[in-house]
């Protein structure tokens, strides 16, 4: 669980947005969007929506009209400024098979500003005034898309206003001079200020692109890997949710080859609660399996040194040589180094409350001869079974692992045969302080999930489910 602030108002927009720009069939990762996200979205949304509305700038106002009972008078409103905007209800909701459409109502604007008038041919006045719009109502539908680059980007499709009533305080002069706002310079004003409150809306919608385009389309895991979150397929409005399709796969840094696999087809349960739903599936964590594996990242050499001061079991030929007596006598009193290696990728499988790795490899055993070059003594192959706990730490996905079952058998001997069992201890207690503690470290630093700039995930709560994990987690945005 982590704690967090907040950031765009328009951040559930970008998850909306993502459409396909590769060719992949199935998705490595999804995402599902809850009214409940897009409630959020709309609270922090209306306040950056609030300010750019303020921006109107109202075009002064001025004629020559027959007023009674003066006759023809000479006028102009100037100077005006808005004093308050106020959106105090909206709504932002889902179009099945569409996008999102906004909807405000009773919105209201202030104005202060100066009045001037000439009449009777001589005659001057001037004062200022106070204007109040009321019964502004908004609605504009909104376009989900992606850029040439696969990050995402939205649009203003449609978009009407109207501004309902206004009505003014003149400050100075006399009574006539209502009788010219409701006859001439109310429908005037009100027009001007209509025209400019869709063009702003638009671009309220399109300056929310540069926040878009800091989604981590391709996020950078360690000097092996990155992953890749481009959309794989348009995103699936329905009344309730938006589904999204995410590639979720890992390549080797710069080479991005295929696995020799696919993603199979999976989707997220219909669950409400949280803001967000985040799965990822079995291909993805597989797809990490086989970029590590072809990098070489699973090959460890294990020295004498990273076993504990402790353990009375070191890594010479004094110690393996009570178990394999020819040893020590070819190589008395040296050093020794091991070397694990897989042979083939480790596969990784989710089922309900339980990630497994299955791994097969190698254990090559060397002397370090006086001349710090290595002499084979033997080769042990090894089929294990690990445990995984998986936790979501700040904006990653991270774990542990832990040994299930370890099988050895001989695969080549340079010192005559022995019996590979009387050696089970020794390897168990290798690979539970050695090997294991230099995996888990590694899983401990996370891998990064999909994010959109300073984001943050709350109250998370993480499931493994059959063939894929489920992250539930509100959202919040700091800055």
């Amino acid at each position: 669980m982590v704690t967090l602030g907040r950031m765009s108002p328009w951040w559930l927009l970008t998850l909306l947005s993502l459409v396909p720009y590769t060719l992949s069939t199935n998705a490595g990762v999804k995402v599902k969007l809850t009214q409940k996200g897009l409630e959020y979205a709309r609270l922090v949304g209306m306040s950056k929506l609030q300010q750019k509305l303020k921006t109107i700038k109202v075009p002064d106002i001025s004629g020559t009209e027959k007023v009674a009972p003066i006759g023809k008078v000479k006028y102009s409103l100037t100077g005006m400024q808005i004093t308050n905007l106020g959106l105090p209800k909206s709504t932002l909701g889902m179009v099945p098979g569409t996008g999102l459409s906004l909807a405000i109502s009773n919105a209201f604007i202030s104005l202060h500003g100066n009045w001037r008038v000439r009449y009777l041919h001589f005659i001057k006045d001037h004062g200022s005034f106070d204007l109040s719009v009321t019964g502004l109502t908004i609605g504009t539908s909104i376009a989900l898309k992606s850029d040439e680059t696969g990050r995402p980007a939205v649009n203003s499709v449609t978009c009407s206003s109207s501004v309902g009533s206004a009505s003014i305080k003149f400050h100075g002069g006399a009574s006539w001079l209502y009788n010219l706002f409701s006859a001439y310079i109310d429908k005037a004003l009100r027009a001007a200020l209509q025209k400019q409150i869709c063009p702003l809306v638009s671009d309220a919608i399109s300056d929310m692109n540069p926040h878009l385009k800091t989604l981590n389309v391709l996020a950078h895991v360690d000097k092996y890997a990155e992953i890749e979150y481009s959309m794989v397929a348009s995103p699936i409005v329905s009344k309730a949710y938006v589904d999204f399709s995410l590639k979720g796969e890992f390549y080797n840094i710069g080479q991005h080859k295929e696995p020799p696999f696919s993603p199979p087809v999976f989707g997220l349960p219909p669950q409400i609660n949280s803001m967000l739903y985040i799965g990822v599936s079995a291909f993805t964590a597989n797809s990490a399996a086989f970029v590590y594996n072809n990098a070489g990242a699973f090959n460890i050499f294990i020295t004498d040194d990273m076993i504990p001061p402790s353990s009375p079991i070191r890594l010479n030929t004094r110690t393996f040589g009570a178990f394999i007596p020819q040893i020590q006598k070819q190589y008395p009193g040296m050093m020794m180094k091991l070397l694990v290696k897989t042979t083939k990728q480790p596969n990784i499988s989710f089922q309900l409350n339980n990630v497994t790795l299955q791994a097969s490899g190698t254990v090559t055993a060397y002397a370090i001869l006086p001349n710090t070059t290595l002499s084979p003594l033997f080769i042990l192959n090894m089929e294990a079974s690990v445990s995984a706990h998986i936790f979501v730490t700040g904006l990653k996905l991270a774990g542990s692992v832990t040994l299930n079952r370890l099988d050895m058998g001989l695969g080549a001997s340079y010192v005559g045969p022995f019996q590979v069992k009387s050696l089970d201890n020794i390897f168990l207690m290798v690979l539970k302080v050695a090997v294991l503690p230099k995996i888990n470290a590694h899983l401990q630093q996370g891998y990064p999930l999909p994010t959109i700039g300073k984001m943050n995930l709350v109250n998370t709560q993480l499931q493994v489910l059959k063939d894929y994990m489920l992250i539930g987690t509100d959202v919040q945005f700091r800055g």
